[in-house]
């Protein structure tokens, strides 16, 4: 049986939600240092200290609205992602849809990758279990990266070798995935993602301008020698 829930609930509901909003546009307008509860509160007809009844602060305002930054980008990403494709195929189109979304959202891709400010570095510092919200984000991608090495093992480091080398870094990562994932797959995923950030990253940022008029030939050919090198074999 299913329980509505109340009228006051859904009140609620709807004022963190209007609250999530106006802080994105305040982030969009004018970066993270922009977002003000001060603000919301003015925009909403509310009083400054009615707002901490749904925010404590602006760090947990900030975190909150990362988490559902996060939720969105991996909507975006699944919604490419056909479990029933090959899985080099899944790794393309995800890649593509991410780059998509943080070229078209460069205030909320700043404020999720850029510099972390108090309420997202804690959100990172947190990113240690399946129901974590980065953690969400990134299984789909660790999903076809598994599926391909379970098909046919892509070229990686001796087990051995990682264990020895990584072992205790990555120590808050195999604590939850532990067997379920090879520490070929993890090591692989995670120099694949900096390959992945960096090229992002340096698109949204500007920061090829002088070089590139478009950043795209230059992402679909690191993608094409990053899958090639994973099918190999």
């Amino acid at each position: 049986m299913t329980v509505m829930p109340s009228r006051r609930e859904r009140i609620r509901t709807a004022t963190v939600a209007e609250i999530q909003d106006l802080a994105r546009g305040l982030l969009v307008a004018g970066g993270p240092s922009a977002i003000s509860l001060r603000a919301i509160a003015r925009d909403m007809g509310m009083t400054a200290p009615a707002i901490y009844r749904y925010f404590p602060s602006l760090d947990a305002l900030v975190r909150y609205l990362v988490e559902a930054l996060y939720d969105e980008l991996r909507l975006v990403v699944e919604a490419v992602r056909d479990p029933a494709a090959p899985p080099a195929a899944q790794l393309l189109e995800m890649a593509r849809a991410f780059r998509r979304w943080s070229v078209s959202h460069p205030a909320e891709f700043g404020l999720m990758f850029g510099t972390p400010v108090p309420g997202v570095r804690t959100f990172e510092e947190d990113c240690v279990d399946e129901s974590h919200a980065g953690a969400r984000f990134g299984a789909p991608f660790i999903a076809a990266l598994t599926q391909l090495w379970e098909e046919a093992p892509f070229p990686a480091p001796p087990a051995d070798l990682l264990i020895e080398r990584f072992g205790p870094h990555l120590a808050p990562y195999t604590a939850e995935q532990g067997a379920k994932v090879p520490v070929q797959v993890i090591y692989v995923y995670l120099s694949a993602w900096t390959r992945l950030y960096g090229m992002v990253a340096l698109e949204v940022f500007g920061h090829l301008t002088w070089s590139l008029t478009s950043l795209e030939p230059l992402f679909e050919t690191e993608l094409e020698l990053f899958i090639d090198q994973m099918t190999r074999g």
